[in-house]
């Protein structure tokens, strides 16, 4: 038997009971074998019966399971340093104490970075119980990735194999005065020194686990002790990474993630000293790290609420995140080829940011999607020719001349915004806009009311309504939703061949019109045939 073994798990334990068993039978009965297995649990204080469970699995794994007992840290940085004091193997990898591992995750792991001279090993995460992880990471095995060109920025958690060669010559420990994002700074430093950082997505390694009481501590932290703790990783991270364009693809995680969910729904319910104490903060950190190229790729929504931060305008950014939340975005200003979200602030002398904060200059397909509905939808008839009179609300004001409604043949690609619209291509062909259109701004000003009269023809047909636009220089298709309203009945209409006619949502929710002869007419001979023909190629 080796003295030294392969890999030491380090579990830092605070009241986790009864997760704990979990994570702890998913270490002994890992393929690696118990021989070349270490795990070292420090209990951080516990006050229900974790330090008792850990006492239990450690007699009865005696030299494979050690455990430590002290006072409660206030995190689990200070018992993860402990660990790292004690823990001997080759590898080292950090556990959550209520999550659990794959039975040949260790395994699989230390090999792969055996073959490959990796020192940092990510293996395939997910969650459970509604716990988000990240998995853009994971799409294929790669024995060599980059920080800087990966999305492993994304994926900072300590919950890697990492070679503990590199984890002591660079003497990398886990700061101790940050309650939650502790193992960032570890992480970040260990795949910068790293010779190569190593992705597994063959097989599921690892199980985030969220509690049903949610008291994992990333979900117990105030507003102003994450904005401290991010404030340090960036801090620490600008002391590894000069700036320039990998300093920024890292930074874009904590702008996108940490630092934008300071400023969600319940910005406004906030004291307002807090509210200004975190634009205070975040000030410091959007003048130091937000570059103009980490703005101009950041959507106008979370731009404007940093712009407006910065700026210190708290009662301007308290209404923007206030309104929003109530009415949804602002309808999209047009001017010529540019396009605005005209949020509080926007062109105020006072607040003094410039359009460039508010400028739409990434995909709006799904915003166009969220403000264009559907005010009514009717039968008209004028003689022999049946018509659908719909009134919709487009989500933008300006110049909306190009706006129009047509019946369009087939189902939307896959491809299409979550939200249902798309972006078309330069060479795309859209359907031909028949019918008669009016325009005329909306009462209370919130977009376009657009009223169009489309002839609808007695052929058999399954179409799509659908509002072609022309926004910032590129067209979007957005499907016309019913949202629950009332839609006319039926109609039968035609002179030589009787038609039914009929407006339904699909199962999208989408409106579709659907036309169709009542009844065939009767075919000779050859008509027959050919049909029969036809039919018989198409199987």
């Amino acid at each position: 038997m080796s003295t030294t073994p392969d890999v030491s798990v380090v579990v830092a334990v605070y009241n986790t009971m009864p997760y704990l068993t979990e994570c702890l039978n998913s270490l002994v009965r890992q393929s690696i074998g118990l021989d070349r297995l270490e795990i070292v649990a420090v209990d951080d204080g516990s006050t229900d019966d974790s330090g008792a469970e850990l006492d239990r699995f450690a007699e009865r794994y005696p030299g494979v399971v050690k455990v430590l007992h002290q006072e409660n840290s206030g995190g689990p940085a200070a018992p993860s340093n402990r660990a790292l004091e004690v823990a001997s193997g080759r590898f080292v990898y950090f556990i959550g104490s209520d999550d659990y591992l794959g039975d040949e995750a260790l395994e699989r792991m230390v090999s792969y970075a055996d073959e490959h001279d990796s020192d940092v090993v990510v293996g395939k995460m997910v969650g459970t119980n509604g716990r988000y992880v990240h998995q853009k990471l994971y799409a294929e095995t790669s024995p060599d990735i980059s920080l800087y060109a990966s999305s492993l920025p994304f994926t900072l958690a300590n919950t890697k194999l990492f070679r503990r060669e590199l984890v002591e010559k660079h003497k990398l420990r886990f700061p101790e005065d940050m309650p939650v994002g502790s193992d960032q700074p570890f992480t970040i430093e260990a795949c910068v020194r790293a010779r190569k950082i190593s992705v597994l997505g063959d097989y599921t390694y690892y199980y985030a686990v969220k509690r049903g009481d949610a008291s994992n501590i990333t979900y117990r932290a105030d507003h102003l002790a994450r904005l401290r703790c991010t404030a340090k990783i960036m801090d620490h991270t600008a002391a590894l990474i000069e700036a320039g364009p990998q300093r920024d693809a890292v930074f874009k995680r904590h702008f996108e993630w940490e630092l934008s969910k300071l400023l969600l729904e319940d910005f406004p319910a906030l004291p307002v000293e807090t509210r200004r104490q975190i634009c205070e903060g975040l000030a410091v950190l959007l003048e130091a790290y937000f570059t103009d190229g980490l703005r101009d790729a950041t959507g106008v929504k979370r731009r404007v609420r940093f712009g407006l931060a910065q700026r210190g305008a708290v009662d301007e950014l308290t209404r923007a995140i206030a309104d929003e939340t109530e009415h949804g975005a602002p309808p999209f200003l047009l001017e010529g080829d540019r396009a605005f979200a005209p949020y509080p602030g926007f062109r105020d002398a006072e607040v003094g940011l410039d359009d460039h904060w508010y400028e739409a200059r990434e995909t709006v397909a799904g915003r166009l999607a969220a403000g264009t509905k559907l005010e009514s939808a009717a039968w008209e008839q004028n003689g022999d020719d049946l018509g659908l009179a719909l009134k919709l609300r487009i989500g933008v004001t300006g110049d909306t001349s190009s706006a129009v409604v047509a019946l369009a043949q087939g189902a939307m690609p896959k491809t299409a915004d979550k939200a249902g619209a798309r972006k078309l291509p330069k060479d795309a062909l859209r359907p031909k806009a028949v019918g008669e259109f009016t325009r005329e701004p909306a009462e209370d000003g919130e977009g376009t009311l657009l009223s169009a009269r489309i002839p609808v023809e007695p052929v058999r047909a399954k179409r799509g309504v659908r509002v072609y636009v022309d926004v910032a220089g590129t067209t979007y298709e957005i499907p016309v939703r019913t949202e629950g309203l009332p839609m006319p009945l039926a109609r039968r209409w035609g002179r030589t061949i009787p038609h039914r006619v009929a407006a339904s949502p699909n199962p999208k929710g989408r409106l579709v019109i659907t036309t169709a002869p009542l009844w065939e007419p009767k075919l000779g001979v050859g008509a027959r045939l050919r049909r029969t023909l036809s039919r018989s190629k198409r199987k």
